[in-house]
């Protein structure tokens, strides 16, 4: 092991850089991951351009009922 405070302080200085580049390089990848997580959700949420619903839309809306007609039913004392 060297007595050289030079050394030490270049290993740390090196050190600091290495970190640095890599929280660097993650932030990065965290800013594009989540870009391209919005993306996706706007490209599911956008209506088609027939006009016609989605059948993710349509399933949704499907269940959607079910769940009312099962609300109704029990405020009104139907059994289901």
């Amino acid at each position: 092991m060297p007595q050289d405070s030079n050394f030490y302080l270049t290993v740390s200085a090196l050190a600091l850089a290495t970190v640095g580049i890599v929280a660097a390089a993650s932030l990065r990848g965290w800013r594009d991951w989540i870009e391209f997580k919005r993306t996706e959700m706007e490209s599911q949420h956008r209506p088609s351009h027939d006009g016609a619903p989605s059948t993710v839309s349509r399933i949704e809306v499907a269940d959607l009922k079910e769940r009312v007609k099962k609300l109704e039913a029990i405020a009104a004392g139907i059994d289901i």
